[in-house]
């Protein structure tokens, strides 16, 4: 459902996995309708979601509509009995993003949602650096997302872009933040009030945190994360051709006899650039997908993750309308 903008891509997708049966593409826009019919002239291109869900034969639906729009759909295909995948954001609101996982749970449902560098190889061995200890007690992480462009005219820079680094950390801490502090202004669009740049702190349980700094009015394109351990600290770096996760063996040791004089020691060791086995992303999320609707597991951005993103931006945009007060964050439904 929607497959103008990134829906093309999932389409392209679960038409070449041959794990999948690509029955639909349904999309609203009659020139998005007939540019897929040219391309898969096998699949039943509509206009209506009706006629997808009055199909006994289909058994999952990947919405990727404007997010404005993911609640309505989401909502429909769950209730009509099927498994649904949803791009980022899940929905707009908290309340609502808890509804699609309530109606998920009651009707024995998978709803999974479109977080996709969960499942990039960069990120996944990032993860078992961090459970196996790795770099020790991770102590903070900080996200840098900016570019020049592309600029929106219906959403800001933080709902645009930082879904992408609040899935990454909750992902990476493997928790829930429990407030958030933002603050941001709109250089561009001023009479609109959207905001071009946005430095965000999230605060996790134990006093880790994570921040986040968004931007499409910035001279660099920069998609980096640092992780901070107390032991070793590490970089995913999605912009770099070959070195897209960094290990530096570097940390902070205080002496056995702490004196003033002495202060704290500075430890540096290797760089270690993992191998990695690359592998588009997307694939690789569709894939997932799949899994899930055939084994019935959890998926790692299931919909309680996807709620959990979605608190977080609502609440980062209560702090921004008040000059970066920090917000509680309601937890779970």
């Amino acid at each position: 459902m929607g497959a103008g903008g990134w829906g093309k891509n999932h389409v392209r997708n679960f038409a070449a996995i041959p794990e999948a049966d690509l029955r639909y593409v349904c999309d609203r826009h009659e020139a998005t309708r007939s540019a897929m019919a040219a391309v898969y002239p096998s699949v039943k291109v509509v206009a209506d979601l009706r006629v997808v869900l009055e199909d006994p034969a289909v058994s999952a639906i990947v919405v990727a509509t404007c997010a404005p729009s993911h609640f309505e759909v989401a909502e429909a295909a769950l209730r009509a009995g099927r498994d649904v995948f949803v791009e980022k954001p899940l929905c707009l609101l908290g309340d609502q993003a808890a509804t699609l996982c309530a109606l998920a749970e009651e009707g024995g449902r998978i709803l999974m949602v479109g977080h996709l560098l969960l499942y990039h190889p960069a990120v996944e061995r990032l993860k078992r650096l961090i459970d196996d200890g790795e770099l020790g007690d991770v102590l903070y992480i900080y996200a840098q997302r900016v570019n020049l462009g592309v600029i929106r005219q219906k959403e800001n820079a933080w709902w645009s872009l930082a879904p992408h680094d609040i899935s990454l950390a909750n992902y990476l801490l493997g928790a829930s933040p429990e407030a958030v502090s933002a603050t941001g202004s709109s250089y561009l669009q001023s009479e609109r009030g959207i905001e071009d740049v946005v430095f965000a702190t999230l605060h996790y349980p134990g006093g880790r945190m994570a921040h986040v700094h968004v931007s499409w009015l910035d001279p660099h394109k920069t998609r980096k994360l640092t992780v901070v351990g107390d032991r070793r600290m590490a970089v995913f770096d999605d912009t770099s051709a070959d070195q897209k996760l960094a290990v530096f063996d570097k940390g902070v040791e205080p002496p056995a006899t702490l004196s003033y004089e002495e202060g704290v020691r500075i430890r540096t060791g290797d760089i270690l650039i993992p191998a990695l086995k690359m592998a588009e992303p997307l694939r690789r999320e569709c894939l997932a997908f799949l899994e899930a609707v055939r084994t019935r597991r959890t998926p790692v951005s299931d919909g309680e993750a996807g709620l959990d993103v979605v608190r977080a931006l609502e609440g980062g945009s209560a702090s921004l309308a008040q000059g970066g007060a920090r917000i509680e964050l309601a937890r779970g439904r």
